[in-house]
């Protein structure tokens, strides 16, 4: 970071304590699941609880860093970029939080033969949010290495996607679950996939961004 921000320590590691509350928030996000197909109730809203309040601190943390940006007039050829990579990356961790929350308010049923399905899937999600993480501090410290992390992003998102839809697949060939049953499942398996698709968009952003610095 410090071809960007030069002395400005302080907001080196606000970006780094910001980008350390999605990947704490997506292994919470494993852990919740894992408890929650396995039936461990009290350990999933603990975890759920836990990643809450780590929502709200990575929530303060980027207004902070946002303000500093601003106020110390730092970087204004790319503070559009950062900003924007901050305000998208926090969407991801959101779209984490709400995930789990759904899943303690909705109750979807666990299907004992697709349990593992569904874990791989929420493993596959949350990869491509830390490769996501890992892109963009390539931003700041190796633009060289920003092309590779992204490229696994979408190998991520990808495989999240098959994943989801094998899963679809296999409740809509179900006879004995009613419509309404499956569309509930699906909702929910669509909700884990929407985090992986939301750390790719986030890259086809960071992709133009670490262009704008390569000129």
């Amino acid at each position: 970071m410090i071809q960007l921000f030069g002395s400005h320590k302080q907001i080196e590691a606000e970006i780094d304590e910001f980008l350390d509350q999605i990947i704490g928030g997506g292994l919470l996000f494993k852990k919740g699941i894992k408890f929650y197909l396995d039936g461990r109730e009290e350990e999933f809203e603990q975890r759920l609880n836990e990643l809450i309040l780590l929502e709200k601190r990575a929530d303060d943390l980027r207004r902070d860093i946002e303000t500093k940006l601003y106020t110390k007039t730092l970087i204004p050829e790319f503070r559009g970029d950062v900003l924007g990579l901050l305000e998208h990356s926090d969407a991801v961790l959101n779209q984490i939080a709400d995930t789990l929350l759904e899943f303690s308010v909705e109750r979807p049923e666990t299907l004992d033969d697709l349990r593992d399905l569904k874990h791989e899937l929420a493993k596959n999600a949350i990869k491509a949010s830390e490769f996501m993480v890992k892109a963009i501090r390539c931003y700041f410290r190796d633009l060289s290495a920003v092309r590779d992390n992204i490229k696994q992003v979408h190998f991520s998102r990808e495989e999240t996607n098959r994943l989801s839809e094998k899963y679809k697949r296999e409740i809509f060939g179900r006879g004995e679950l009613r419509l309404s049953h499956k569309m509930h499942l699906r909702y929910f398996a669509r909700s884990i996939e929407n985090i992986a698709d939301d750390a790719e968009d986030l890259c086809d952003r960071l992709a133009i961004a670490a262009i704008k610095r390569y000129i």
